[in-house]
């Protein structure tokens, strides 16, 4: 039975032993038809050779500039010839028979993406994503499902851009990835696209990627912070009906707002506060712009 070409497509800002220790797990993979891609955001020398030490067919490309995560997934999938695009944060491990696992789950008609239960990497008994819920449309907020279901493969709003298997030709009718957010919340925004095209998401229950989390960025960052903060505002302005976008507008400068002020300026984060701030007014001009951000 022929095995399709899965194009595994990873990024990498400046943490090369990170993305090695991942290469070592792909190295180990023994499913037969695979191409590995690294982009090498911001990369201002070539380290080919150091990733071909632990993965010597890996193909890297690298980016003088920062294009953000989605930019440089795209970069990727540009260059990959995979029937499959398998995007995976360099933070992660990959099992052996994690992609027969997935790509037996494209087993129905419109299914447009499927990705896998992550668990986190220092605690494996702990699941970090089992789906998503719907977001919230006066919040702008969601919830992450971190329950495993009996059911081989369950619906979900929104895939992970952790890990997550597209078939090519479903991006070829969906598009690149959008590239305004940067990062963070541009695999909601693409997968709000995915469904408005008609097609399923799905996670794999029997397929699992350790997670290392919030490598690249750090956990709890004023960048994190500022990223998630504008693009939430972004976000809902971009996919809300009339009526959810009053509701929330109101709640954002109502409570969001002054809560966020509040609990950063009593913790003492200051570097948080101003990339609070910063994302707010950020958020404000650019739509007053009329623009997306």
């Amino acid at each position: 039975m022929k095995k399709p070409l899965v194009s595994i497509i990873t990024v990498n800002y400046q943490q090369s032993r990170v993305t090695c220790e991942l290469l070592d797990t792909i190295r180990a993979l023994s499913y037969p038809n695979i191409e590995t891609i690294i982009v090498d955001n911001a990369q201002q020398q070539d380290d080919t050779t150091l990733y071909r030490s632990h993965l010597p067919k890996v193909k890297v490309i690298n980016s003088a500039v920062n294009l953000g995560f989605a930019g440089a997934n795209n970069l990727g999938i540009k260059a990959a010839k995979g029937e499959y695009m398998f995007l995976l944060n360099n933070d992660t491990e990959i099992a052996d028979g994690t992609l027969e696992q997935l790509l037996a789950c494209f087993d129905g008609p419109r299914i447009g993406a499927v990705s896998p239960v992550l668990r986190y990497h220092s605690q494996p008994e702990k699941v970090q994503y089992a789906g998503f819920t719907e977001i919230n449309p006066m919040t702008g907020r969601n919830m992450i499902i971190d329950e495993v279901q009996k059911k081989r493969t369950v619906d979900t709003p929104y895939f992970h851009g952790a890990a997550v298997l597209i078939p090519k030709a479903v991006i070829d009718q969906c598009g690149l990835m959008p590239e305004d957010y940067f990062l963070y919340y541009e695999e909601l925004d693409w997968s709000r696209i995915f469904t408005k095209k008609g097609f399923k998401l799905k996670v794999c229950t029997t397929a699992c990627i350790m997670h290392k989390e919030s490598v690249t960025t750090g956990k709890n960052s004023p960048l994190k912070t500022y990223y998630q903060t504008r693009n939430r505002v972004a976000f809902m302005n971009k996919h809300s009906s009339p009526l959810s976008k009053l509701l929330f507008n109101l709640f954002f400068h109502m409570v969001s707002l002054p809560t966020n002020l509040f609990r950063y300026g009593i913790k003492g984060k200051k570097e948080h506060l101003i990339a609070f701030l910063r994302a707010f007014m950020d958020a404000s001009v650019y739509k007053k712009a009329g623009m997306t951000f």
